[in-house]
């Protein structure tokens, strides 16, 4: 099973950041990292940049409002992602535990959606033609 591993940081722990050795953080990211993709469980991973970065908010009575982002107020930072192959939930949640973050930085764990959601729905044309998508991308 897939999960996603959404990192978010608060305002002070990107400022301890700034205070920190950049090729450190570097560092100890990387061999995270490589311990992921030597286990065979990393599926994809990036960081993300603040900017340029926009929120598209949907109401039910007007066309999208694009603001700029990530956030109006920045409490908590979205700032990067793993998704993670693991037998189980358990297994991912050890390897977010292992993850070198600081104080103000938090790991969620989120388990990927996959057909198995969608068995109710199997005859729907879209979850038809997503699943010969996903056949020929080799998901």
């Amino acid at each position: 099973m897939k999960h996603m591993l959404i990192m978010r940081a608060t305002a002070a722990a990107v400022e301890a950041y700034e205070e920190m050795d950049f090729e450190a953080v570097i560092n100890a990211m990387g061999a995270y990292n490589e311990q992921l993709i030597n286990a065979g469980v990393m599926v994809a991973g990036d960081g993300l940049a603040p900017e340029p970065g926009y929120v598209v908010e949907f109401t039910a009575d007007e066309a999208p409002l694009v603001t700029d982002g990530p956030y109006g107020e920045i409490h908590e930072l979205f700032n990067g992602f793993w998704i993670l192959q693991t037998a189980t939930a358990e297994e991912a949640l050890e390897w977010a535990k292992r993850c070198p973050l600081g104080p103000g930085n938090k790991l969620e764990v989120r388990r990927v959606t996959d057909e198995s959601d969608f068995a109710a729905y199997a005859d729907n044309e879209y979850i038809q033609k997503e699943a010969v998508l996903r056949e020929r991308e080799g998901q």
